[in-house]
């Protein structure tokens, strides 16, 4: 019985040994840094100032590239490009008369009928009516833009995360109504020691874990991403940092690119990242 129980022991003690030994080999074997989520942010805003009409969008809604967020009081700029057309027409209808004049007139300079200086006038006259019609064009252009510019629409897909305007509000140009976060790219801002830099590259595929659990699996949510950068100038961690090695060490700061992104990962969320060390990217 002794002889059993002293066999058993043995065998815990090797297999114990055994599992230490495999998990310091893993360790040993993989790089571990902790960072944080980073999304592009932009503030949207109206091209021309005026009174805010109306705000289709709350904070948390998901929109998609070209959907109609917000839209100003556009009387003024309807009455500009009424007041633009007005004025194509009426300097396409002088162009049109000056044409003709000059075209009648024209040749008649060669039989003295006018003069040099008649035709002159003519010819300078047609020639500034032309000015005024493109001018006149020109303006119009502008004008529709303008009008055009009283709607903000999304330049690509992502989360309103602030409301920062309300309807009935006058806005100047650029004056920040919405700040929206964009779907992709989403990276990881993450540091790493220098006597870790020589075992990452460029390319390199990683894992990224978060700390949520996902509930299907019951392990924490785990992403595929790649080395998209590595600061080629060395700095001290931040104390926003989480490390466990002394803060005063020189890092160097990397990005992470995230592939399968979901709607889970937010801005600021701390990640895990672990790179596989000896491992091709």
């Amino acid at each position: 019985m002794k002889k059993k129980i002293l066999i058993l022991l043995i065998l815990a003690i090797c297999g114990t040994l055994v599992f230490l030994y495999l998990k310091n080999r893993k360790e040993n074997n993989e790089l571990t840094l902790y960072g944080n989520i980073e999304i592009r942010q932009v503030d949207l805003s109206f091209q021309v100032s005026g009174k805010i009409e109306k705000m289709f969008k709350e904070e948390g809604d998901t929109v998609k590239q070209g959907d109609l967020l917000a839209v100003l009081d556009n009387r003024d700029y309807i009455s500009n490009l009424e007041k633009a057309e007005a004025d194509v027409n009426k300097t396409l209808a002088l162009k049109d008369d000056a044409e003709s004049k000059f075209e009648r007139n024209a040749p008649l300079v060669e039989d003295n009928t006018i003069s040099k200086q008649d035709y002159n006038t003519l010819l300078n006259t047609k020639n500034k009516s032309k000015a005024d019609y493109d001018a006149a064009i020109a303006q119009k252009n502008f004008a529709k833009n303008q009008l055009d510019y009283t709607k903000v629409y999304a330049p690509e897909n992502g989360i309103i995360m602030i409301r920062v305007q309300e309807p009935g509000a006058n806005v100047a140009k650029g004056q920040a109504i919405y700040t929206m976060a964009k779907t992709k790219p989403v990276w990881v801002r993450a540091y790493v020691n220098e006597t870790d830099l020589g075992n990452i590259k460029y390319g390199q595929e990683v894992n990224v874990y978060t700390d949520s659990v996902d509930p299907k699996t019951g392990q924490k949510r785990t992403y595929k991403g790649q080395i998209g950068y590595i600061s080629p100038v060395a700095e001290f961690t931040p104390k926003t940092v989480q490390s466990t090695d002394i803060r005063t060490n020189l890092v160097y700061r990397i990005r992470v690119y995230i592939y399968d992104i979901d709607e889970y990962l937010r801005q600021g969320m701390p990640v895990t990242i672990k790179v596989a060390l000896g491992v091709k990217g």
